[in-house]
Parts: structure tokens; sequence; C-alpha cells
């Protein structure tokens, strides 16, 4: 790294000579590197661990909320435009689930180096992350629009789409990729807000964008307000400009509030080693990302040998758990950032002491959410249906797997923590043993003995499996976390 733009903060104030004047403009239109170096230390490395965790967690409610809400207001909007269009937004899902990925996988890498930076007090250092993993991501969007643009009508022939569904995905598509750069900057500045301990902006942030987005879509999808009437275009606009605008504010933010982007020519030597330090830690993260939509195809189709309503019963149930998780979630969020920066500052007992909050929480709020669904399964059930086969199937998914729920949050905060300790390839690794070794061997075991509900209980085994081993790594690895 280049050392002239690190600020050594040990040397006492007493020793440093003043700025000389000077007519000529400063390089950096922000607070001087000494100034910025000179920060007192984090609120997330001093005080109270639980108090800061859910300082942190608590706004982050609602956005987590907002994050879930978002494409849920894409479809129903979509959804009155008929079937067809619905189906072709439906073929979208993949391509547009693959950029978020990499967009969440930069995001936890500049997120762990710019926390740890914070935690050592090198503001310039997470600066120069900051700045870098924009550019990165910006450089990576692009690259990935010009290949998506290109390649729209192959994928989606590839992906199964008839002609009637091709011409609408088009539309969406072309209209989405002109902006895939705005899709991704939110997700990597409220990951870099997050890791400076403003989690209460990141939250706005997300909700700013779920709302903009739930205006726009009604007036570009049907014409209202003299908009002319877009249909499947106008889905992919709205979200378009939303995310623009969000950026845009996010931008603003980062450089004159929490002075972390710093823009300035750089080296290609400069570029390509942060670049690397990134993706070092970001794809690992992409790759454990990916592992998620794997496994729900392996058990959907596993399910599907059982009938249709076993299918129904699973996708139901996978969008209730994602709304029963929004708070758990939010508080996994911060788990990173937080160990991340006291692994920078040395602050080992702390990480140990957020690993044990955070397994506490997760089965005191996992066993409230078990005990509820067993006793309301049924009740709950008949909300999303009427067919008597699915509301049987949902209710032994729900009376079964909810008494897994509390350790598969221990295993996703173990894995936070190894992000945060900078051990991404545990993480990964973390991921790929859960399902490989254990959601699909087990799942298709209870199923050749126990039929549907056995896949449940396979499901139940590898969670609080998953939790064990997840422990014992993130114990392992703050114990032997080396020291600066």
């Amino acid at each position: 790294m280049n050392r002239l733009l690190e600020t050594d903060i040990t040397q006492p104030a007493a020793k440093q000579e003043p700025p000389k004047q000077s007519l000529r403009a400063p390089d950096h239109p922000v607070t001087s590197v000494a100034t910025i170096a000179a920060q007192p230390a984090s609120a997330l490395v001093r005080d109270s661990v639980k108090r800061t965790l859910f300082n942190m967690a608590f706004p982050m409610l609602a956005g987590t909320f907002a994050m879930t809400a978002y494409n849920l207001t894409d479809t129903w909007f979509v959804s009155r435009l008929g079937t067809l269009p619905l189906a072709a937004m439906g073929f979208t899902l993949p391509v547009v689930t693959l950029l978020t990925f990499v967009a969440g996988g930069l995001g936890t890498g500049v997120m762990t180096l710019v926390s740890h930076a914070i935690g050592r007090r090198a503001r310039t250092e997470a600066a120069r992350v900051a700045t870098h993993g924009v550019t990165l991501a910006i450089v990576v969007s692009a690259a990935m629009t010009i290949a998506g643009y290109l390649s729209i009508d192959i994928v989606f022939t590839k992906l199964g789409a008839d002609a009637a569904a091709l011409t609408l995905i088009g539309e969406y598509m072309r209209t989405w990729y002109l902006g895939a750069v705005f899709m991704s900057l939110p997700m990597l500045a409220n990951g870099i807000l997050i890791s400076v301990g403003d989690s209460k902006t990141a939250s706005r942030m997300m909700l700013l964008g779920t709302a903009l987005n739930g205006v726009l879509d009604p007036i570009m999808i049907f014409g209202y307000l003299g908009c002319p009437a877009m249909g499947i275009r106008g889905a992919a606009l709205a979200t378009v400009i939303a995310q623009a605008i969000v950026s845009a504010w996010l931008f603003a933010l980062l450089r004159w509030k929490h002075h972390l982007l710093i823009f300035r020519k750089a080296r290609w030597g400069e570029y390509k080693a942060m670049s690397g330090r990134i993706l070092r830690l970001g794809v690992p993260g992409m790759l454990s990302m990916t592992l998620m939509p794997i496994s729900a195809s392996v058990i959907t189709r596993l399910l599907s040998r059982f009938g249709s309503e076993a299918v129904a019963a699973a996708g139901t149930a996978s969008r209730i758990e994602m709304f029963a998780f929004v708070v758990p979630m939010a508080l996994g969020i911060c788990l990173t950032p937080f160990v991340s920066q006291n692994y920078g500052a040395n602050r080992k007992d702390r990480i140990r002491e957020a690993l044990g909050l955070g397994t506490r929480f997760a089965f005191l709020y996992g066993g409230v959410i078990a005990g509820l669904f067993f006793v309301c399964a049924r009740g709950i059930a008949r909300v999303f249906s009427s067919d008597p086969g699915v509301i049987d199937c949902l209710v032994a998914y729900m009376r079964i797997i909810s008494f897994g729920y509390g350790a598969m949050e221990v295993h996703r905060y173990c894995g936070f923590i190894l992000t945060g300790l900078q051990k991404p390839i545990q993480t990964a690794s973390l991921n790929a043993i859960r399902v490989f070794v254990l959601l699909i061997p087990l799942s298709w075991a209870g199923a050749y003995f126990y039929g549907v509900q056995g896949v449940f209980i396979g499901r139940l085994a590898t969670d609080l499996t998953a939790a064990c081993i997840g422990l014992c790594w993130a114990h392992r690895a703050i114990q032997r976390a080396p020291q600066r």
C-alpha cells in the first residue's frame, strides 16, 4: 500500500507540523488526511457489546423489511398485467440474482476491509478501500451489463423462455441492464455505512429505495400522471430510477459526510493490489450465496416426487420464513462489521462476547417462532392456501423444521463472524458443508425412509448439525486470530 497516504496515529500531535498555506487547490476536496486519521476510537470497539449490537440492529429492522418487500412490490404490480408478463419476470430472476450475488460479494469484501481499518483507526486506508471498492463495482457492473445486454436472447432461450415471453423479457432486461450499475452501488454503499456503524442511514436508504420503487411502479407500468403506460418495461425503469436516486444520495453521504470517497489518480499496481484484497474476501462470499438457490432447487426437485402440493407448501413456507427471520437477520448484518472492527482493534474478548450474545438471541428467538408455528401452524397455513393437501404439508413443514430455526441462525451468525475475521474460505466451506454434505444427503435419505416428512426431518437435522460445526469453527477462529 502507498505509505505516503497513511498517517501514523501513534505520533504525538505536537510533532506534527502545520500544513503550509498554498494557493493551489487541494488534491482531495475533503477533510485532510491528518484530520481523517486522527479520529477517536469507534463506538463499535469501546461501548457495551450488547448495547452496540442492538443499537446497530434495531434501525436495520426497517431496512431488512424493505429489502424483503422490494421484489414483492414489483411482482405484485406486474401480476396485474397478466400471467405472461409475470412469467417473463420470473425468468429474469436468476440473472438479476446473479448480479445481486456479485454485488453482495464485493460489498462483503469492502465492508470487512473498511471495518478492519477503522478498528485500527486507519481512516485513510478505510477511505482508500471504499473508493477502490466503488470503482471496482462500477467496472464489474459495466462488464456484466455489456455481456448481459448482448446475450439476452441466447441466455433466456437456454432458460426455456418461448417467443412470446422472450419479447417481454427483452423489454425488461434491456432497460434493467442500462441501469445495472445502480443496482450494485447501493448494496456496496450501504455495506460501507454499516461498516462505520451508521446502520440508521443504511436502513433509511433501503426504505427510500423501496418507497420510490413503490411509487414509480404504478406510474410507469400503467401510465399515471401523464406518463405513458410502459408495461413490464416500466417496472424495470422504475427500479433503475429509484436505485439511481439512492446511489446518488449514498455517494454524497460517503464523500462529504463520512469522507470515505477520495478520488484521485491511482497507479495500476495500487489498484490491482487493492482489488485483489477485495476479491479475496468477496469471491468466496459470492460462491456462498450461489449455494442458496442451488439447495432450494435440489429440495424443490426432491419434493416434486410427492406432488405439486408439497412443492407449493415448501414455496409458501420459504416466503413465511423470509418475513419471520427479518429480526435475527438485522442482527446478523451488523455482526461482520462489528467483528471486523474489533479484530482490527485487537479486542478478541468482545468478539467472543458477540458470538455468545448472537447464539443466545438466535436460540431464544428461534424458540419463540417454533412455539408460535407449532401452535398456530394450521391457522397460518389456511391464510395462504385452501387446498387440504397443501395445508397438511405446510403444517408438517412448520411443525418439524421450525425446531431448527435457532440453530439455522447460529450457523448464519458463525458465517458472519468468520467473514469479519477475514476467513472467507472457511465461511464458504461452512456453507458448502451444510448444503452438499448435510442437506442434500439427509433430505434424500429422509425422503426414502419417511416420505415428504422425511425431507423436513433431513432439513432439521442439517440445521442442528451445521450450527454445531459453525460454533466449533467460530470459536477456533477467534482463538487463533493473530494479534497485531
